[in-house]
């Protein structure tokens, strides 16, 4: 495998953020917000967002595949860790690290739409474009990038490289 071009710097991704976290701390004043981060990518995306939120907040997690190894999205969705708290009435944030085809993220949020939560939003860092997907609203959205395979900043080739500081893309698999 080797690394292709930045597409996104560590410096963009910080700017950016701050951005996102500085319109969640307006928009979620006075509630009860927890962070749900996909994992394993969202985890990154999740804990550096988190610092620019001038709230309190909770975390929880939830591990959901379509991917398996390979660089494509087997379409087949699974549960593999739910969440460890009830959510009813809360005000969720889901944080995505990306929307590519949008089949994991159209699953989860259904998923999470039926336990009753005072409101569900979606932030993600990245968002591929030119794929065709279900229709998600990004309330929170960091870059549109073009549709390649992208790792660092939480995204992985095989399992390595999410803790690259930046997004780039995959030049040639092995």
């Amino acid at each position: 495998m080797k690394i292709g071009n930045v597409i996104v710097s560590a410096e963009q991704i910080d700017a950016k953020l701050a951005e996102m976290g500085a319109r969640i701390t307006e928009d979620y004043q006075g509630k009860n917000l927890i962070l749900v981060g996909v994992l394993k990518g969202a985890f990154v995306v999740m804990a550096d967002l988190a610092r620019h939120i001038d709230l309190p907040v909770e975390f929880d997690f939830m591990a959901v595949s379509s991917y398996g190894s390979a660089t494509k999205s087997s379409g087949v969705v699974r549960i593999l860790k739910d969440l460890d708290q009830e959510i009813a009435g809360r005000d969720v944030l889901v944080v995505e690290d990306i929307v590519d085809t949008g089949l994991t993220l159209h699953y989860l949020l259904k998923n999470l739409e039926v336990r009753k939560p005072a409101s569900l939003a979606l932030a993600a860092l990245l968002i591929k474009d030119g794929i065709d997907r279900p229709p998600l609203d990004v309330k929170y959205e960091g870059f549109h990038i073009p549709p390649k395979f992208v790792i660092g900043y939480g995204l992985d080739y095989e399992g390595k490289y999410r803790n690259l500081p930046y997004v780039a893309e995959v030049e040639e698999v092995d």
